[in-house]
């Protein structure tokens, strides 16, 4: 009797591992998934998509990174899909404060003895 391979049997429980899911296939995992984990929230697969971009961008992932990983073919769909959220802003230093806060040798300047 021969063993099953993780991998052989990932595939036999969640698909061919190359094939697409369906877009109602996808839903309904999801819809498992949300009930199995307690989430009370109203959320979609769109839902989770998005927060998955969010979260990456906020992390500081490239947005064309971001493009690749989403499917879309365009930059700027990816720049409409993914929010600038508040938090990032906050986050933002400006050039100038950081050359304000620098030691002098960091700043490009030499003290003369």
């Amino acid at each position: 009797m021969q063993m099953k391979t993780k991998v052989e049997i990932a595939r036999s429980r969640f698909g061919d591992g190359g094939g697409k899911y369906s877009t109602r296939s996808v839903q309904a995992i999801f819809k498992r998934a949300l009930a199995k984990s307690g989430v009370r929230k109203q959320a979609t697969v769109h839902t989770l998509r998005h927060s998955f971009a969010t979260h990456l961008l906020e992390s500081g992932t490239d947005l064309r990174y971001i493009q690749e990983l989403l499917g879309h073919t365009s930059s700027k769909t990816t720049e409409i899909y993914t929010h600038v959220s508040q938090k990032s802003l906050g986050n933002i230093t400006s050039p100038l404060d950081l050359a304000i806060h620098l030691p002098d040798r960091q700043a490009g300047h030499t003290k003369e003895k």
